[in-house]
C-alpha cells in the first residue's frame, strides 16, 4: 500500500509540473537552492534574494543536494516527497500495532492517514521539507514507546532540518512525552532540543543569512498586527491578549477546526486528547496569522499535526471507544472525506487551463541552452530554475533592469501567477522595438526574447 501510494503521489506532482502548474514559489526556490549548493555554489535564490538558511535554516537541502550531484532534476524533489509522504503509513502502521490494535484496525488506520485529504493535497502544491518531517515526526512518536533511544534522537534531528518553526512542534512534543506518556528521557530530549533550535534558528542562522529580508518580512509579516519583532509578538500575546482573541474565536477560526477534525471525527473522544498537546504551537500559529493559506488542507501548514491526530485515534481504538470501530467503515468515512476534501479533480479543470499552449512553451524553454539569466512567468519559471539567477513575471514590481536577463520567455495567453496579459503583451511589444533583444522563438503568443549578442558582451 505503501509502495502504491508513493507511485501515485510521484506520479501526480510530476503530470503538473509537466502541465505547467507548478511554480517559482516554492518549487523554483528549493529547486534552484537544491542545484547550486549540488554544483557547490552559494545558495542564493534570486526569487527570495538572500541565501536558503536564511530562509527556514531548513539544513535538509544540503543532503538533498547529493541527489542532484546523481543528475541534476527537480524530479528528485517530487519522489522524496511521495516516499516521505507515503511513508508515513508504515508509521502510522507500526504505532497502531504498537498500541495494541488489530492487524486489520492497524491497516485501517494507514488507510485513514493516507486517505487524509492534506497529505494528497500538499502533494500538489510543489514541494516543501516540511514532508520529510511528517514520517520523522511519527517515527519519532514509534522510538520513544519503545525505548528507542538513537532513532528517537535521528528523527528529532531530521525534524528539526526541515524548518525552524518545527522546533515549536518539537518541543510542544517534548512536553507531551514527558508529562503524559512517561517517556521522561525522549521527552526531555525533545523539550531542550526543540528550544536550543528554535533559539539558534531564529536568533542566529536566519538573521545572518537572510537578514532583515528574513526575518520579518518572510516571517513575522502575517502576523504584524501583533508586532514588528518575535519579541514583540510574544509580548502582545502575552500581555494584550484582545489582540489574538479576535481571531481565536472567529468563523475563520471555527471553519479550520471543521476542516482539521471532520475526516477523522469518528475516532476523536475526549480523554484521548492529550497527544495534540504537541500540535498546539502549530495550531496556534495558523489561527492567528493573517494569511488565510495557513487555514486549509491545502498548503504544508497543518502538516505538523497530522501525526498527533493519528496517535489520538490509535488511542481512542485501544480503549475500544470512538463512533466507529469497525475497520470498513472507518476506510468509508475516510473516502468520503477525501472525495469531498481532495483535490484531484484539479487535474480535469484548472490543471488543462493552458493545453492550449503547453507545446509551444515546451519548445520555447528547450530553446533555453545556456545557464543565462532568464525572466519568465512563475509557472514556467520552475523549469529553469537551474541557473545562478531567475525571476518571473510581476506586473506590480517589474525589473528595472531587463538586460540582466540573458533569455525572456513570455505567454501572453497565460501571462500566470501575479502577471495579467496586458503586462505580458506590453512587454512584449516593448522587446519587439528595442535592439538589446531579438524575438527567437514565437507560437500560440508564447515568446522567447534573447538577448543580443553586442549587449551580452557589454554586460558580461
Amino acid at each position: 500500500m505503501t509502495f502504491a501510494s508513493a507511485l501515485m503521489l510521484f506520479g501526480c506532482s510530476s503530470l503538473r509540473h509537466m502541465l505547467f502548474h507548478s511554480a517559482a514559489w516554492d518549487l523554483g526556490i528549493f529547486d534552484q537552492a537544491v542545484y547550486l549548493i549540488s554544483q557547490g555554489k552559494s545558495p542564493i535564490s534570486s526569487f527570495l534574494g538572500f541565501h536558503i538558511l536564511g530562509d527556514h535554516a531548513a539544513i535538509i537541502f544540503y543532503p538533498l543536494a547529493l541527489l542532484y550531484k546523481i543528475y541534476p532534476s527537480v524530479y528528485w524533489l517530487f519522489l522524496v516527497q511521495a516516499i516521505a509522504l507515503a511513508s508515513g503509513a508504515l508509521f502510522t502502521n507500526l504505532i497502531a500495532r504498537q498500541a495494541g490494535l488489530t492487524t486489520e484496525q492497524a491497516a485501517a488506520i494507514a488507510v485513514v492517514y493516507l486517505l487524509y485529504p492534506l497529505v494528497f493535497n500538499i502533494n500538489l502544491y510543489d514541494f516543501h521539507p516540511d514532508v520529510i518531517a511528517l514520517p520523522a515526526l511519527l517515527g519519532a512518536i514509534l522510538a520513544a514507546r519503545l525505548g528507542k533511544f538513537g532513532w528517537f534522537c535521528f528523527s528529532i534531528f531530521l525534524v528539526l532540518g526541515c524548518k525552524a518553526v518545527l522546533s515549536l512542534t518539537v518541543a510542544a512534543m517534548g512536553v507531551w512525552l514527558l508529562l503524559f506518556e512517561k517517556r521522561r528521557f525522549c521527552g526531555a530530549i525533545a523539550l531542550l532540543s526543540g528550544i536550543v533550535w528554535f533559539a539558534i534558528a531564529t536568533k542566529a542562522i536566519i538573521p545572518f543569512f537572510g537578514g532583515e529580508a528574513a526575518s520579518v518580512t518572510r516571517h513575522i509579516s502575517r502576523y504584524s498586527y501583533l508586532g514588528n519583532s518575535f519579541g514583540e509578538v510574544v509580548q502582545n500575546l502575552l500581555f494584550n491578549p484582545s489582540l489574538a482573541l479576535g481571531k481565536i474565536f472567529s468563523l475563520d477560526t471555527l471553519e479550520y477546526l471543521a476542516l482539521l477534525f471532520a475526516p477523522v471525527l469518528w475516532g476523536i473522544a475526549p480523554r484521548h486528547l492529550l497527544p495534540l498537546i504537541a500540535a498546539i504551537p502549530t495550531l496556534i500559529l495558523n489561527i492567528l496569522a493573517d494569511a488565510s493559506q495557513q487555514r486549509n488542507l491545502v498548503h504544508q501548514y497543518s502538516l505538523p499535526i497530522l501525526p498527533f491526530l493519528l496517535v489520538v485515534l490509535i488511542g481512542t481504538l485501544a480503549a475500544g471507544q470512538g463512533w466507529i470501530q469497525r475497520p470498513r467503515k472507518i476506510i468509508l468515512w475516510s473516502l468520503v472525506a477525501f472525495f469531498a476534501l481532495g483535490k484531484y479533480g484539479y487535474f480535469w479543470t484548472i490543471y488543462l487551463d493552458s493545453l492550449d499552449t503547453w507545446q509551444a512553451t515546451r519548445q520555447a524553454i528547450a530553446q533555453v541552452q545556456t545557464q543565462g539569466g532568464v525572466y519568465t512567468t512563475a509557472e514556467i519559471a520552475s523549469h529553469l530554475t537551474h541557473r545562478p539567477l531567475i525571476e518571473f513575471t510581476d506586473a506590480n514590481s517589474p525589473p528595472a533592469d531587463l538586460t540582466k536577463f540573458e533569455y525572456i520567455l513570455l505567454n501572453a495567453r497565460h501571462p500566470g501567477w501575479l502577471s495579467n496579459r496586458g503586462f505580458a503583451i506590453n512587454l512584449v511589444n516593448q522587446l519587439k522595438n528595442t535592439k538589446q533583444f531579438q524575438l527567437s522563438y514565437q507560437q500560440d503568443e508564447v515568446y522567447l526574447f534573447l538577448k543580443n549578442s553586442s549587449v551580452r558582451d557589454k554586460t558580461s
